[in-house]
């Protein structure tokens, strides 16, 4: 029997801990990392990996992902398994699907539909549902194969539902009783294994998140009572994390009610789009005040970073992204009939051209309208093949000029000829050099807002790890790859509670990743079939990356899975 099942030979190992870069070898036995050195014997191995003028670094931690249906038809979690992401948080944003009666599923499955853009049927197909409990969900996800590493966190908002009632809990307050059901279910969520609390509370103005009627979700309006009720619940059980998307202050009463840290959402570049809508705050406002919180005042708060340049893809077939305008969120609701409609309701679009000059020519998420290309148009509609040669590849600014009809009128007309299924791209908006690196060295700063299992029509931001990587380290030197690694790996892991992951040291379980620095990059973007009930996404892949090891398994060979499923669930935070 060999002694190692892995040696990686004569890699530059970057260990995560912003330690000088080495050059040396690391054997791997039994999912663990346990040798490094110079000369450690190939001869000793089941396998060795050539890592001659290679990176070798610990995998990326992936704290914000809506993995929470996908890991059932995906186990290695995909866009982020191909991004060197070995381990991915779950229960984001207080979304999830536990606890959940059984005659709620449905409604459980519609909430993710809109705010997170999780195809109805796919969840329909893909979900087995053999839980009820957050604890029997932790149990389904033990027992499922899994590509990574999974932790989550207890998500608020099926909570609400359990309890109360979704309908119900956005008619009134929870009764002191019922918040106390609620906490009980918090404390026992976290001895299941969670890692923590999420929840978001953007309330009803500019919220792009909303639930699948256009209505706020069950935890945007929030109360301070019940805010403060679940933070000490999370607190008593002397552990946990929480994660909330929305206002800084909201994550400064989480983590000062509760002792424990919070990972906040977001923390925006100046110039940079988001797909939660606009920025609170000024980076500066929000860097100062992070600091002052964990520096004089001991409130313990990360930010997690938008470090992704900005760019996405749509159809109005389920285009959510403009929902903070009321006019736009009017024409994006309803069935596919009654959206078309409303596309053609002249006074509709004597507004929305009234609104399109009020915004300078902006549309939706911060885009100018004349600059957004069509990018397809499908066959399958009368004429598709005609649509297709007048109209694919030309922005709405050159047809409104050659048709001389206003910008508005070609994005709606030219959307009904291909029944909301025709696809618009819009630019990638890159952040000014400058105003990224201050988000992204940030002293309490995560990169990330991966977003990988949700809004997956859209935007492609679960290639964080590798834009950072490859664009901003390599191409713009914004910080050191020693200091990229640590905030990729080690940085997130400890933020999240995950022990004992996020670096390459002996006796670490062995999540590893080998690439080409010089090579390392994302793909283009494509659209392909692979979700349950036929559905399509947008994706990017990865290249440059030779290896990419969870638990001491290879999952990924120059792109192509292994079909190795070493992944574990992390109950607080451990296997």
């Amino acid at each position: 029997m060999a002694k190692y099942d892995i040696v990686i030979k004569s890699g530059m190992i970057i260990d995560g801990l912003q330690t000088p870069r080495f050059r040396s070898d690391i054997g791997i036995k039994n999912g663990k990392i346990v040798e490094i050195g110079g000369n450690i014997s190939a001869a000793d191995a089941a396998e060795v990996i050539d890592a001659t003028g290679k990176i070798v670094a610990p995998g990326v931690v992936d704290l914000h992902t809506h993995y929470d249906s996908q890991i059932y038809w995906d186990p290695w979690c995909t866009m982020s398994g191909w991004h060197g992401v070995t381990s991915v948080v779950i229960g984001n944003c207080g979304f999830g699907f536990a606890p959940v009666k059984p005659k709620d599923r449905e409604r459980a499955m519609l909430s993710l539909v809109r705010n997170e853009a999780v195809p109805l049927e796919t969840m329909r197909a893909g979900l087995p549902w053999n839980w009820e409990t957050f604890s029997e969900y932790l149990d389904s996800v033990d027992q499922i194969p899994k590509g990574v590493n999974v932790m989550s966190f207890v998500p608020l908002a099926p909570l609400y539902g359990y309890v109360v009632g979704i309908e119900e809990a956005k008619r009134r307050q929870a009764t002191d009783e019922e918040l106390a059901r609620m906490c009980n279910l918090v404390v026992q969520g976290m001895e299941a294994g969670g890692c923590g609390i999420s929840a978001q509370i953007l309330g009803r103005e500019g919220n792009v998140q909303l639930d699948y009627d256009g209505t706020p979700m069950v935890t945007d309006e929030m109360s301070e009572r019940d805010l403060k009720a679940f933070s000490r619940a999370m607190g008593s059980t002397g552990r946990g994390v929480a994660q909330m998307t929305g206002d800084l202050q909201k994550a400064e009463i989480m983590a000062r009610e509760s002792g424990r840290p919070t990972i906040w959402n977001a923390l925006l570049a100046e110039g940079a789009l988001n797909q939660h809508g606009a920025a609170r705050m000024t980076p500066k406002a929000a860097l100062d005040r992070l600091k002052h919180l964990n520096e004089v005042e001991g409130v313990r708060v990360y930010a997690q970073a938008l470090t992704t340049n900005f760019a996405s893809q749509f159809t109005f077939e389920d285009y959510n992204l403009a929902d903070a305008i009321p006019t736009w969120k009017d024409i994006c609701m309803g069935t596919i009939a009654e959206k078309m409609d409303k596309f053609r309701d002249p006074e509709r679009r004597k507004r929305l051209k009234e609104i399109h000059e009020q915004r300078g020519g902006l549309f939706g998420s911060g885009y100018v309208l004349t600059k957004i290309k069509l990018g397809w148009i499908p066959l399958d509609v009368p004429n598709g093949l005609a649509l297709q040669e007048e109209y694919e590849g030309f922005t709405i600014g050159e047809i409104a000029e050659r048709e001389n009809k206003h910008p508005i009128d070609v994005l709606l007309d030219t959307s009904l000829a291909g029944e909301l299924k025709t696809g618009y791209e819009t630019e990638l908006i890159e952040t000014p050099v400058a105003a990224m690196k201050q988000i992204a060295t940030g002293p309490v700063s995560l990169p990330g807002v991966s977003d990988g299992g949700a809004h997956t029509k859209f935007v492609t931001t679960a290639r964080f790890p590798t834009e950072l990587l490859s664009y901003w380290v390599r191409k713009h030197e914004i910080m050191s790859l020693e200091e990229a690694h640590w905030r990729l790996s080690a940085l997130p892991a400890q933020a999240a509670g995950l022990k004992g992951r996020g670096y390459i040291a002996e006796d670490m379980p062995a999540d590893v990743i080998v690439y080409d620095f010089e090579e390392l990059g994302s793909l283009p973007a494509e659209r392909v079939w692979d979700y349950p009930a036929g559905e399509w996404r947008l994706i990017q892949k990865a290249k440059g990356y030779e290896r990419i090891i969870v638990n001491g398994e290879t999952t990924f060979i120059n792109g192509e899975c292994t079909q190795a499923t070493p992944g574990k669930l992390l109950r607080h935070g451990v296997a």
